[in-house]
């Protein structure tokens, strides 16, 4: 196996996730900073900002965005964009942990979405990660982030998929497999990447991504140990929603105590 989010993967990653609304995420998450912010919002910090998608639509609605990832990778194709969308400064991206990067300010928010939290495997990892979160926020400042919801995961369980994108030389196949480790709450998912090109194979990689899925009163007494007051888990991107077992995905708002 390869490591995680390597360059093939890396440069196949915005083709393969091109249908994920990512637009409407970001309008979800400017309506969640509106309805519970307690001071004006005009500067986020993106924790594990990948190739920049929630980044961009953040910055078009007037905000200033800071993305961090460990992945040098990712972070090359978030500042190619960051070039051609003439952002004008208001998006700037380090590479860094985000376990214990420190970027010696803060900030009105703070986002971690597409399951970045879920990368954290161990209970001191997930407890480090959200500090950076709270270390980088003013008091009162909004943390919102997704995880994989662990009554859904349970009841759904993996399966293995197949996906195929067309490109303009040719096609990328992807098929994805997963298996659960119940008793440390992971979900390994392994994901195996053909890029064709006129039927010649221009690259192939295999990369298993273990992620955590959370409970409410674990989310919660995590939130609570890192400086946090939770406010509200909803379905996402239905976030009225309450919680269940159809819903994978669930959103949360918690604010810096």
């Amino acid at each position: 196996m390869n490591e995680v989010f390597g360059s093939i993967y890396a440069d196949a990653y915005d083709l393969l996730y091109r249908e994920k609304d990512y637009t409407a995420e970001c309008d979800l998450i400017e309506r969640l900073l509106e309805s519970h912010r307690d001071g004006p919002v005009r500067s986020i910090l993106d924790l594990g900002s990948g190739t920049g998608h929630h980044i961009f639509p953040l910055v078009r609605q007037g905000y200033e965005l800071v993305g961090v990832d460990r992945s040098a990778e990712m972070l090359a194709h978030a500042q190619k964009k960051s070039a051609a969308s003439q952002s004008n400064g208001r998006a700037t991206f380090c590479q860094g942990d985000i376990r214990n990067v420190d970027l010696q300010r803060r900030f009105d928010a703070a986002i971690m979405m597409f399951a970045v939290l879920g990368y954290q495997l161990d209970n001191a990892d997930v407890l480090a990660t959200l500090k950076t979160a709270r270390w980088h926020l003013r008091p009162g400042g909004l943390f919102i982030f997704d995880v994989w919801y662990g009554p859904a995961v349970l009841h759904q369980r993996p399966s293995e998929r197949v996906k195929v994108i067309p490109t303009p030389e040719g096609k990328i196949l992807r098929i994805t497999s997963g298996e659960l480790d119940i008793n440390r709450h992971l979900c390994t998912v392994s994901y195996h990447l053909w890029r064709l090109e006129e039927g010649y194979m221009l690259g192939e990689t295999q990369e298993a991504h273990s992620v955590r899925y959370f409970f409410p009163l674990e989310l919660n007494l995590f939130l609570e140990c890192s400086g946090f007051l939770p406010i509200r888990l909803g379905g996402f991107p239905q976030f009225d929603r309450d919680p269940d077992e159809t819903a994978w995905n669930v959103l949360g708002v918690a604010r810096a105590i």
